[in-house]
């Protein structure tokens, strides 16, 4: 804040298959043998042996999607080296600062924001979870500056309840609920419909946190589009790697729109580089950079 795997398996024969292909180099070569029927049987023995044998393979080598624990968590850690300049996302919980983008505080694990309503959401679960708390009185103050960049109501202590708030599990577990319902799960589960793998169900996901819902032109929604516009997703019989590369171009397009987002490093020297490499399944390792700051995933 956040090599395509390619390769031939040999089929190897197993002890039940030995003694078929014994008996039938026999049979070619006249040491005797069974019926007609025998043989036959045999056939479809070592027939039978030999899907379930590439079934098996093929699932073995099935891609895993962003859902997966494993590829969840590369995903967070890497939103989280173009969004506070480190892989340890979890310390992000207590993360908050006005960062100049018209949109109020930005705080928590992916940036909510108090100007678009997704940090009010977030505080309305954690106070129904937890009345009390120390951001519930808050709660009537983010209503207000909803849909601005105003801090009234707010200020130095609301950040410090913030930060108070942020050691609490039942608020931790608010902002990951936040995340997963307004933005992990939509994007991810909108990337495998478009027939994406890993790596473009991140590209959605990265985009749809900084970007946000919604069908406007410069939302994830109005990104989506665009980029179809110009290539069709794999779903509808496309090429992955040239829809992607028109997904990033649509987004960068509104990325330079704003001064605060105006650096596409995330894009060019992080998505672009697992995409340019082939690493459709976004496997580690991993070796990116994001505002000139270097990092590994192994």
């Amino acid at each position: 804040m956040t090599s395509h795997w390619s390769g031939a398996r040999v089929r190897r024969m197993s002890f039940a298959a030995a003694p078929l292909a014994l008996a039938a180099s026999c049979l070619l070569a006249g040491c005797g043998g069974g019926s007609d029927a025998d043989n036959q049987a045999a056939a479809q023995a070592d027939d039978a042996e030999g899907r379930a044998l590439a079934l098996s393979s093929s699932a073995q080598a099935a891609p895993v999607d962003l859902f997966d624990a494993k590829k969840k968590e590369i995903a967070m850690e890497l939103v989280s080296s173009a969004e506070n300049s480190s892989l340890d996302w979890k310390a992000q919980y207590t993360y908050i600062e006005d960062i100049g983008d018209g949109r109020g505080y930005t705080g928590g694990i992916i940036g909510f924001c108090s100007g678009t309503g997704d940090m009010l959401a977030v505080v309305e679960d954690y106070t129904s979870r937890e009345p009390g708390n120390p951001l519930a009185k808050y709660v009537p103050a983010l209503k207000k500056v909803n849909g601005t960049a105003s801090h009234t109501g707010l200020g130095s202590a609301y950040v410090a309840a913030w930060h108070k708030a942020a050691t609490d599990a039942v608020f931790q577990q608010a902002q990951d609920t936040g995340r997963d319902d307004t933005y992990f799960n939509p994007s991810v589960s909108q990337a495998k419909s478009d027939g994406l793998h890993a790596l473009g169900q991140f590209i959605y996901y990265d985009a749809i946190v900084m970007h946000g819902p919604g069908e406007d032109a410069d939302s994830f929604g109005g990104i989506r589009k665009a980029a179809m516009k110009k290539a069709k997703t794999p779903a509808q019989g496309g090429n992955e790697t040239t829809y992607l590369n028109a997904f990033l171009d649509a987004r960068k397009v509104v990325m330079k729109k704003e001064e605060a987002h105006s650096d596409t490093s995330r894009i060019d020297t992080e998505q672009r580089v697992f995409l340019n490499n082939g690493n459709l399944n976004l496997n580690t390792p991993l070796k990116w950079k994001t505002y000139g700051d270097s990092y590994t995933i192994k």
